[in-house]
């Protein structure tokens, strides 16, 4: 293949490459850790610790009892009962629990509405938390907690537009899976082997990959403010960070391997090119550095080696050696003419 198309074509590749690098992380992430409901929950559970969400839970489950309990005068204090009752209870096993059983409940709805077409909002229940809670209160003989209603607490996991706009590009990316993946692996494999300078290609590969996983790092960074100011105002944004940096928390670390390994291999690639060379000048043999005139004209050097053998040459005849155009001279005394008698 002549030089300039197979240029253009090794760009092309490389080019195709870089660009799949971040789209092939999204859609690996989507698939094994989003979509797989063991995973989703096990992203999801260490959440059941940390304060921000917890104090949103009790909150959501106090504000569900207490609207349909009428106390009176006493209405604050028991208030307060509840939403204590409610925040003992998430430091409990029974709150891991049921909070594990939440998350697989709204992760199994979403990839239901996902993939039927449903039009309607994404919800979970706290049902389970609020009985468990009227349970402990009602053991603790907290005023009113008999009248505690257990009912289906619905909480919006994601608005039905939302799931609109969500739901084409997510399925791509569910179904691109690993292969997007392999094939920027492919792409970047055939842009090196046709490229021209190998070197020069592997560089910018490994640049273009760092560039592209560093987008997408950047990209989550940006996700994460965008999505927390759309948060209605009874939305706790401390919760909502939380839920969202452990959903991207891999997303983020691949994206920041994939710049590390990059940078590495492009720098990797660009000392190798320039240490044979210094090595090859500092432990060359005596003699055999050229001199300035040398590195110009390196034929003059030759020139030089050879001169004396064509000026030889030059002395002889043709069809003659050199020895025979300069015979070597007569010793002794040279033969003397003979007198005739």
């Amino acid at each position: 293949m002549p030089r300039r198309p197979r240029a253009a074509l090794s760009a092309v590749l490389l080019v195709l490459a870089c660009l799949l690098v971040p789209l092939g992380t999204v859609s690996t992430w989507a698939k094994y850790e989003i979509e797989d409901a063991s995973a989703y929950v096990a992203t999801m559970a260490p959440l059941a610790s940390d304060p921000a969400v917890r104090a949103a839970v009790s909150d959501a489950v106090t504000e569900s009892a207490m609207n349909e309990i009428d106390a009176g005068p006493l209405q604050s204090v028991v208030t307060s009962f509840v939403r204590d009752a409610v925040h003992s209870f998430t430091e409990t096993g029974a709150f891991q629990a049921a909070w594990n059983a939440a998350n697989r409940a709204a992760h199994d709805a979403v990839q239901s509405a996902l993939t039927h077409d449903s039009d309607g909002a994404v919800t979970i229940d706290l049902a389970p938390i609020t009985q468990q809670v009227k349970r402990q209160l009602t053991e603790e003989g907290t005023p009113f907690a008999n009248r505690i209603p257990v009912r289906h607490t619905e909480v919006t996991v994601m608005q039905a537009q939302d799931l609109s706009d969500f739901r084409k590009g997510f399925r791509m990316l569910q179904v691109a899976g690993l292969w997007l993946p392999v094939a920027a692996v492919l792409l970047a494999a055939g842009g090196v082997l046709l490229a021209v300078r190998r070197r020069r290609a592997v560089i910018a590969t490994a640049l273009g990959a760092a560039a592209g996983a560093g987008a997408l790092a950047a990209a989550v960074a940006v996700g994460r403010g965008l999505t927390l100011d759309d948060l209605p105002p009874d939305v706790s944004r401390d919760a909502a960070g939380a839920v969202y940096d452990a959903l991207t928390d891999t997303l983020r670390t691949a994206s920041w391997i994939i710049v590390a390994v990059g940078l590495a291999v492009a720098l990797g690639v660009w000392v190798s090119r320039r240490l044979p060379r210094s090595s090859r000048g500092d432990q060359g043999t005596p003699g055999s550095r050229l001199s300035p005139e040398d590195q110009v004209n390196p034929g003059s050097r030759l020139s030089r080696l050879t001169g004396p053998f064509r000026r030889a040459g030059r002395g002889a005849e043709p069809g003659r050696s050199a020895a025979a155009a300069d015979p070597a001279p007569v010793t002794g005394n040279p033969p003397t003419a003979r007198s005739r008698p």
